[in-house]
């Protein structure tokens, strides 16, 4: 990727990344319920309506949308995000304390995915139309079908509840705690990444290339791991790409539904409680996420496929 196309996409992520964050502002402010109600709300006691309205001055929630919008924006230009109404703390602290298990959990779903996906996927190509690819084919389409909270929850019944194999709820980022939630959201990705490996490595094995090699006698394993799989990673970056996005968002269902102390479960909790500084810096964090992401896949582009760095070149 040449200096003007790098400069040419960090335009694009800036005034993509001022857009997502008016929009979404922009719901914040039209959103039913007022946050002042939720940051004053002790039980039964009655707050003053004195109360209310300097909390709301303090907080800056009475002045116009331009007004709060270009506060926060210049707030955000000085590394201040605000404060959590919620957590009573810095929204980059709080965002902070989350991004540890989300991090954790990214890296071993895609890790699990990876191990039981690219076998799977290579062997039901190579194997085409038989046992091995229909039971591939079958388990793919029964892992895309189910719905993640029913998988977490069946899988918390069984090696957790009946089991006793792993703790049934989070609490803490560490690897016994991360198995079950971790596998919960690899199901999905694994039946996805399996038919897209297998659909990848069938098109490279149908090309003559593959076809001229077995002519010359040289044996089938080489040209797999030489010749076909080098070929074939290059649509399966993208889809690597989007799933790493999907997963570094913070996953709410899936945390939600183990307590894992991740971005979701705290973005949940944001939009429960009114927690819009809170809830702006989550919807920051996914936009600047996946245009990263995005961006380091198309840049992965021109490692994998030369041609495309000589192209660029000329």
């Amino acid at each position: 990727m040449g200096r003007k196309e790098l400069l040419h996409r960090l335009g694009q992520m800036l005034v993509t990344l001022i857009g997502v964050t008016i929009l979404t502002f922009g719901l914040t402010y039209i959103a039913p319920g007022d946050a002042v109600d939720a940051i004053l709300e002790t039980g039964d006691t009655l707050v003053s309506a004195e109360v209310v309205e300097q909390t709301r001055h303090e907080l800056g929630l009475d002045q116009p949308f331009h007004i709060q919008y270009l506060n926060w924006l210049t707030g955000l230009l000085h590394g201040d995000m605000g404060i959590s109404y919620s957590a009573k703390m810095p929204v980059v602290d709080r965002m902070l304390l989350g991004a540890p298990g989300t991090l954790a959990l990214t890296g071993v779903a895609i890790v699990m995915m990876l191990v039981v996906s690219v076998p799977a996927g290579i062997a039901a190509a190579v194997y085409r139309n038989s046992f091995i690819d229909y039971l591939s084919r079958v388990l793919s389409f029964l892992g895309v079908s189910m719905p993640s909270f029913w998988v977490g929850l069946l899988m918390l019944y069984i090696f957790g509840l009946k089991l006793g194999m792993f703790p049934i709820s989070g609490g803490e980022v560490d690897l016994r705690h991360m198995v079950l939630p971790a596998a919960t959201l690899s199901v999905v990705m694994i039946s996805k990444f399996t038919r897209q490996v297998r659909t990848a490595v069938l098109e490279e094995l149908g090309k003559d290339y593959v076809t001229g090699a077995q002519a010359r006698g040289i044996p089938m394993n080489k040209i797999l791991w030489h010749h076909v799989l080098p070929n074939a990673c290059l649509p399966l970056v993208t889809l690597l790409g989007t799933y790493i996005g999907w997963l570094l968002g913070g996953v709410a269902v899936v945390e939600m539904v183990f307590a894992w102390p991740g971005l979701g479960f705290m973005a949940v909790r944001a939009i429960m409680t009114r927690d819009f500084p809170l809830l702006m810096g989550f919807v920051l964090w996914i936009a600047i996420a996946y245009m990263v992401i995005n961006l380091i896949v198309d840049a992965s582009y021109y490692i994998l496929n030369p041609r495309l760095k000589k192209r660029g070149g000329e």
